[in-house]
């Protein structure tokens, strides 16, 4: 019994000291291109490696668009995304276009489609943002608060779809 006590007081102590106590910020790691890329821990980063936040962009409307390159109906709605940027340019709004996948291979997809979008690096995982498919689009108010949800691939430059942007308060 002794034994028995002595062995799982071991093993309690062992797990819980054993925690990996990382200062960086960053990890150096080999993409699918096979570029070392430095992993930044912060949830956005534009394409030259610069953190950014939401709460950077609070005052202004935010249009949140999750995609991938591989994702056939996100790059079908991204002609009407800049068509939408382009009639709610007046209005407070910025669009950010965040994918999970490689700098390398979002400034690949940037260069060979043209899009004239901000594209950004997603460090997170889909599912914590209540992503199970893409494209999804999260519509955040001037406060910072998401106010709608539109999952699936849209006409974002319909009249319907316009009038529901600019009614966001």
């Amino acid at each position: 019994m002794y034994l028995k006590t002595l062995l799982i007081i071991v093993l309690a102590t062992a797990m819980t000291s054993c925690k990996d106590v990382n200062t960086n910020t960053q990890k150096a790691t080999v993409n699918e291109d096979n570029v070392v890329e430095k992993k930044s821990t912060a949830t956005y980063e534009d394409l030259e490696g610069n953190a950014i936040s939401l709460s950077d962009y609070k005052g202004k409307r935010v249009l949140l668009n999750y995609w991938a390159t591989w994702c056939r109906p996100c790059i079908a709605e991204m002609p009407d995304m800049e068509k939408a940027q382009a009639i709610l340019e007046n209005e407070n709004y910025i669009f950010l276009f965040a994918s999970d996948q490689s700098v390398a291979k979002i400034e690949k997809f940037k260069e060979a489609g043209g899009f004239n979008l901000n594209f950004i690096k997603f460090n997170g995982v889909y599912a914590n943002k209540g992503v199970s498919s893409l494209p999804a689009t999260f519509i955040y108010n001037e406060l910072g608060e998401q106010v709608l949800r539109f999952d699936g691939g849209l006409k974002w430059d319909s009249p319907e779809i316009i009038e529901k942007l600019r009614a966001v308060q």
